[in-house]
């Protein structure tokens, strides 16, 4: 269970313990209601209301109700890239689902989850900051409690989270850094795809940044590729395959927007690689990478030759 601790000072002296705690911690309104019924508020600690007054040196801890998943646990190996009280980063393998659905309830890395809170000895509710499609690899970050997700949402909200991915597309990429400014929306709520579309039609305003990392070339057909650095500014449903399908650079093995190079990879070659952020609770900076998966730097090197 997450802890928050304050020892009062000079300037905190003689208020009441509730505005100390709203002061200090931010916490949301609906989290203050859940410690308020849980009497998860101690002084020095023993129990103590919120309309208690404060004296210099008090401690002032705050429990975070404790919540946990229901999930059946599977053996689903995770690789875990960073883990403590309150966050998870796992490096997600490609063609496993991040969270159950209706057509897909079980063998998800929720379930994986599951196991490794068994392995451990934790308890923690899973709460998926960022998403991940099925077949896209890369760093998942996972709140292991809800101030921690809500912290960092406020941070993806700001634009202060850089999410970085790497990807190879279709194709030569003329510019080496510009930036996709295209509203991305669903034509039609029983389709998958996602497309460029109109604001006034229903898109949401999506900005991706661009950077050419390395122009590549079949060593058979000569076919030209691109391997870009590709920085969400939003946070759209298959952002990037729209964006570079729009440009005319579909990612290579994204069957789903129109690329059949299933001979080179089996599934759209893109990697979230790394990740930056401020730590929800402690407030220092928080830089994880991964490494590319093999299916990746495999066409990275056939395409290099």
């Amino acid at each position: 269970m997450a802890k928050f601790t304050h020892i009062i000072e000079k300037e905190d002296a003689g208020l009441p313990i509730k505005k100390i705690i709203r002061a200090k911690f931010n916490f949301s309104s609906r989290l203050m209601g859940q410690i308020k019924r849980g009497n998860l508020v101690y002084r020095n600690g023993s129990p103590a209301p919120g309309w208690h007054t404060v004296d210099i040196g008090d401690v002032i801890t705050v429990d975070l109700p404790e919540e946990k998943s229901n999930f059946i646990p599977e053996d689903i190996p995770l690789d875990i890239v960073y883990e403590d009280n309150d966050l998870l980063v796992i490096n997600k393998q490609n063609g496993i689902t991040v969270h159950p659905t209706k057509g897909c309830p079980n063998h998800t890395i929720a379930n994986g989850i599951m196991r490794h809170m068994l392995d451990t000895d934790q308890s923690f509710k899973i709460r998926f900051i960022n998403r991940l499609d099925t077949d896209t690899s890369g760093l998942l970050l996972v709140g292991k409690n809800s101030y921690s997700q809500n912290e960092v949402t406020k941070q993806m909200r700001a634009g202060t989270v850089e999410k970085h991915y790497i990807a190879v597309v279709c194709g030569r990429v003329a510019e080496n850094d510009f930036v996709i400014d295209k509203p991305i929306g669903r034509p039609s709520p029983d389709e998958i795809r996602r497309s460029v579309l109109d604001v006034d039609e229903g898109g949401y305003p999506s900005k991706t940044k661009v950077h050419v990392l390395e122009r590549l070339k079949h060593p058979s057909t000569g076919e030209e590729f691109t391997l870009v650095d590709l920085k969400l500014l939003t946070g759209r449903t298959h952002q990037i395959r729209v964006h570079m399908s729009s440009i005319g650079h579909t990612l290579v093995g994204d069957w789903l927007y129109g690329d059949d190079h299933s001979d080179l990879i089996k599934r759209q070659a893109l990697h979230a690689y790394r990740l930056s952020l401020t730590h929800p609770v402690t407030g220092k900076p928080l830089s994880l990478r991964s490494n590319l998966p093999d299916d990746i730097s495999n066409l990275i090197e056939f395409l290099s030759q």
